[in-house]
């Protein structure tokens, strides 16, 4: 065999990186979703998508952005949307220049909701993420954030799921 056929195995140095991006993809979800159930009964991925319907403009996305950003199959997100909108969270309606497209609009009452669940989310984002942390670090870690969002959906699409994501296209 030749070296092209050959497995590019990790270094040392690359799998105690893998391991700790593993550690953070598994282990902070359990623990900031617990904290949201028990502060605003709300689970992350719920908080997740009131969160980017609150910061974006006119406080409303397209589903398939929404999708894309939380990684979430369509059902997945249609059912999530499906609760928040039985509680008057949000609301769906057609696009008004394109038809075949769904927007979720969060409502002043999901506004409200999720306004009040961030200040307990962000003290445990930041007792488990932030704190500690140096300025340096951080900056990693945003910049690593990015590149794997470019890696994995384009260029032109990482800016849908990380704002400042230096994307040179706008093909998404």
């Amino acid at each position: 065999m030749d070296d092209e056929t050959q497995p590019r195995w990790l270094t040392h140095e690359e799998q105690l990186a893998w391991v700790g991006v593993t550690a953070m993809m598994w282990l902070l979800p359990g623990p900031l979703d617990a904290q949201l159930q028990r502060d605003s009964d709300l689970n992350l991925f719920d908080y997740f998508v009131l969160s980017s319907l609150s910061q974006a403009e006119g406080r409303q996305r397209r589903m398939s952005d929404l999708a894309a950003q939380s990684n979430a199959s369509p059902s997945r997100l249609s059912n999530a949307v499906g609760r928040l909108e039985a509680h008057g969270w949000l609301t769906r309606a057609p696009h008004e220049q394109d038809r075949r497209s769904i927007v979720a609009t969060l409502t002043d009452a999901g506004y409200d909701k999720v306004v009040a669940a961030a200040p307990g989310h962000a003290a445990e984002v930041r007792r488990l993420l932030i704190d500690g942390r140096t300025e340096a670090e951080l900056a990693a870690l945003r910049d690593v954030g990015a590149s794997v969002a470019r890696a994995v959906l384009g260029d032109g699409c990482a800016e849908t799921v990380m704002p400042g994501a230096r994307t040179t296209s706008p093909d998404c």
